[in-house]
């Protein structure tokens, strides 16, 4: 019976677990376990000890617990039968995962059924390794991450099913949403599967989910795509799914040329697409039918009191508007923004359409730039402030300044160019006034 005198292994990165092929030990044995490892010796079933990196001679001194299960003669040199696992202690960080079938969910938003795949990985280290090697491996010559994973499939799936099904419930979080939540969807599914790694002797490091996808070609996920363009479209347009039923309405009635009233509901249909906004069909209906007869009929509308009356009527007959002045103090209310060309009233202090602040000539109340020397409408001169004490100057060649007195035409103290009116900069170099 041959005696082995050294016993090591420098194996692959990716077994986690390998047993020496032979069991013919002997107390002056060698063992070398490498940094990355640890080397737990049997006898029996049960583990005798467990030896750190370092080499190790097999002897009593350093087995104490081998005289209880080994009867050693002749002074302790003898040979005996044990098993010796060397453990892989290094972290793997790059074992791959991935639902072997779609998961079918309902989309908590949209209340749908849609199939979901997800795929990821996840890093381990072997903490306790009598635990792995007893509850794990069992009599299994080598494990590797083949193993690992094959005995961990059935874990890993039905946690991220269940895991993934919960947290989209509770957060309310749509498929089409879910990518977003990634980062926090993993840090989830790992606290859910650290335990019963642990129960093996197992670190779960980390647990990562790289991609949660819905096939493109599922009839759900298409519908739910197009309803979710179809109401995109909507909100930029301006309108809902009850007005675009109304102007189907009317423009299937407009190409029905049979019908005596297909060319009243063309023209209403125009109308209707270009006032898409709030109201049932019918109010919007009756809205066109009387705009339509205010334009035919020739008649004008009273500011005050809304009455129809004749164009040709210079007061109301219902309250006794001037409708005359009513219509010039109207137009006079209105100004022409200068940044948008956009017109609005001139009580408002800015632009309903831009934003510009109204800046509004003392003379005609036109609006015009900011920093401008005269009104764009009249050519009012405005009043320009000094530069010095931003006291509004009587006029454009003002040569002194009547509140400060200071010299309004001086050099630059830069450059010595001429400075002419109130400039901020010195058109020569460069140089900024205070």
């Amino acid at each position: 019976m041959a005696i082995i005198k050294v016993v090591k292994y420098n194996g692959n990165p990716n077994v986690f677990a390998y047993k020496y092929p032979s069991e013919e030990l002997g107390t002056w044995t060698q063992l070398i376990v490498n940094e990355s490892q640890e080397a737990v010796l049997f006898k029996e079933g049960r583990a005798l000890d467990v030896f750190q990196s370092g080499r190790h001679t097999l002897e009593t001194a350093n087995i104490p617990l081998i005289n209880k299960f080994i009867n050693l003669p002749f002074g302790g040199l003898s040979p005996f039968t044990a098993e010796v696992w060397f453990v892989n202690k290094v972290y793997s960080m790059d074992i791959k995962w991935g639902t072997t079938s779609p998961i079918q969910l309902q989309d908590p938003k949209y209340k749908i059924f849609v199939p979901l795949r997800a795929f990821g990985q996840f890093g381990i280290k072997i903490d306790n390794s009598e635990q792995f090697l007893m509850k794990l491996v069992g009599t299994l010559p080598i494990f590797d991450k083949t193993n690992l994973i094959k005995y961990f499939r059935g874990l890993y799936l039905t946690k991220v099913k269940d895991s993934i099904s919960s947290y989209l419930v509770h957060k309310q979080i749509g498929i089409l949403e879910i990518n977003a939540y990634i980062d926090e969807l993993s840090e989830y599914l790992k606290s859910k599967i650290e335990p019963v790694f642990a129960e093996y002797g197992i670190h779960l490091v980390n647990f990562y989910v790289n991609d949660i996808s819905v096939p493109e070609d599922d009839p759900a996920v298409k519908q739910l795509k197009s309803a979710l363009s179809k109401k995109a479209e909507m909100d930029i347009i301006g309108y809902n799914y009850q007005q675009e039923r109304s102007f189907d309405t009317l423009e299937g009635a407009a190409k029905n040329t049979s019908s005596s009233s297909s060319n009243f509901m063309g023209a209403g249909l125009g109308l209707a697409m270009g006032t898409a906004v709030g109201g049932s069909f019918g109010g919007q209906l009756g809205d066109i039918s009387k705009e339509l007869n205010t334009q035919i009929n020739n008649t004008q509308k009273c500011p005050s009191c809304n009455s129809t009356m004749d164009k040709d009527i210079g007061f109301c007959s219902n309250c006794g508007c001037d409708l005359f002045k009513s219509e010039g103090s109207i137009k006079k209310e209105i100004v022409l923004c200068v940044g948008c060309m956009k017109e609005f009233n001139k009580s408002m202090n800015f632009c309903p359409e831009c934003g510009k602040k109204y800046n509004p000539c003392p003379e005609c109340g036109a609006d015009s730039k900011l920093g401008v020397d005269s009104c764009p409408e009249c050519n009012y001169q405005f009043p320009q402030p000094c530069r010095y004490c931003g006291a509004i100057l009587p006029g454009k060649n003002t040569r002194f300044c009547p509140e400060c007195g200071e010299s309004l035409k001086k050099t630059c103290p830069n450059c010595n160019t001429p400075i002419d009116g109130s400039p901020k900069f010195c058109l020569e170099c460069g140089q900024k006034f205070k």
